[in-house]
């Protein structure tokens, strides 16, 4: 891949992802499957005015290694360097930038069990300082290539040839034209015009109807809204956080939803794949969930915590977006949820409460928003969905029709 395009999609990320404010610190997270590229991306965050750039590498192979022989105690235990960096994020507020390369597959055959109560036991502890940072900071997710990813992918080819059909879809479909700045900026006008349709409607319910079966209904909260592309954190700074991203979404109200919804995709959760799955809601919670592949997986995510069955997302998107024109399956959330519509168990947006910026995180828990630790996204979009809301006085107006925009 050429190294203009590639210091383009660097650009991208560092002035319209994370949208670097002059003197602020950047935090990177990534694997180490491109490390020329996060050289690029470290160059561009500098252009872009960072003061001081941190990068941090995660390595699969690393995880299972640490699961497989340290207790549950030892992998728990939160160390007081651990606390101080929390409390300096907290203070400093650093923009943070999550390139995504893992393998879909790479925890295979890791201790599920003990991974789920590592998680439990350390979120009691991270929970306060993610909660005093929610919203304040710039946060961008994008992906670059890793070889397992792309094998997986594309299997029929060598290695290189796949690594480099796969860095062409990333830059498809996040936009990476000749002018990737000035794509954004119009991808972003028509997001936020068709959110301010759908928040005109004054909606109470989205029922959701395919042939596949799914027959789902989830009430809205009255002081919620659309959102979709980029926006401001509340230190006034607008910035993507996701590249790609294709949706229009909103949190649903806790404890309003009903019936049965089937994935039309894998999901990959905790470099695991879950495949072929439904999960029925009463009374807003998942009661059920049945998998074709490691259900068991399904169960115990959906168990997490008190707010891991109650759902924290509801977004839509069109079959015609790019991602879903390129025909590839990605097996990674960042990019298949933005090919099709989708739901998200666990943790909710307090941002998508009108007036937010004036109420306190627990103020906007009490309208409807869930809570969680997690927050994970399953896709249920599809040719075959319906979608139709259900306004505050009694209309009923279609939203989608065979899986696109009816409006």
């Amino acid at each position: 891949m050429k190294q203009t395009i590639l210091r383009s999609y660097a650009r991208l990320i560092a002035r319209v992802g994370v949208n670097i404010q002059k003197g602020q610190d950047v935090n990177i997270t990534c694997d180490l499957d491109q490390p020329k590229f996060v050289e690029l991306l470290v160059d561009e965050c500098y252009k872009a005015g960072a003061r001081k750039v941190k990068v941090e590498f995660n390595y699969q192979p690393l995880a299972k290694l640490h699961f497989r022989h340290c207790s549950v105690t030892t992998l728990s235990k939160i160390e007081k360097w651990e606390i101080a960096r929390m409390e300096h994020n907290v203070e400093t507020l650093p923009c943070q930038i999550y390139l995504v390369s893992s393998d879909p597959d790479g925890l295979k055959g890791i201790n599920q069990e003990k991974m789920a109560k590592v998680g439990r036991n350390r979120y009691p502890i991270t929970k306060p300082y993610r909660d005093q940072m929610d919203n304040k900071y710039q946060w961008c997710i994008a992906a670059v290539p890793g070889a397992a990813w792309a094998k997986k992918l594309f299997p029929e080819l060598p290695k290189g040839r796949a690594m480099e059909k796969l860095w062409e879809a990333i830059l498809f479909t996040s936009r990476v034209t000749d002018d990737p700045l000035a794509a954004w900026e119009a991808h972003d006008k028509d997001l936020h015009q068709r959110c301010a349709y759908l928040n005109s409607l004054g909606i109470a319910e989205l029922h959701y109807k395919g042939d596949n079966g799914t027959d789902f209904t989830v009430g809205m909260i009255p002081e919620a809204q659309f959102m979709g592309g980029g926006d401001k954190s509340l230190q006034g700074i607008f910035f993507n956080p996701n590249i790609p991203t294709e949706e229009c979404f909103i949190s649903p109200m806790r404890g309003k939803a009903e019936g049965i919804v089937y994935a039309t995709k894998p999901l990959s959760y905790q470099g695991q794949l879950i495949e072929n799955f439904s999960l029925r809601f009463e009374n807003g919670k998942a009661v059920e969930a049945h998998a074709e592949k490691n259900e068991e997986l399904l169960k115990k995510m959906i168990t997490m915590d008190d707010g891991a069955g109650y759902l924290g997302e509801c977004a839509l998107v069109p079959v015609d977006s790019p991602i879903s024109e390129s025909g590839l399956l990605f097996f990674n959330t960042l990019f298949d949820e933005n090919a099709a519509c989708h739901l998200a168990v666990g943790r909710g947006f307090a941002d998508t409460i009108k007036d937010y910026e004036n109420k306190t995180l627990e103020e906007c828990r009490a309208l409807g928003i869930n809570d969680s630790m997690i927050h994970v996204d399953f896709m249920i979009g599809y040719e075959g969905l319906d979608i139709d809301a259900v306004t505050r006085d009694g209309k009923n107006i279609p939203i989608f029709r065979k899986g696109h925009w009816a409006f």
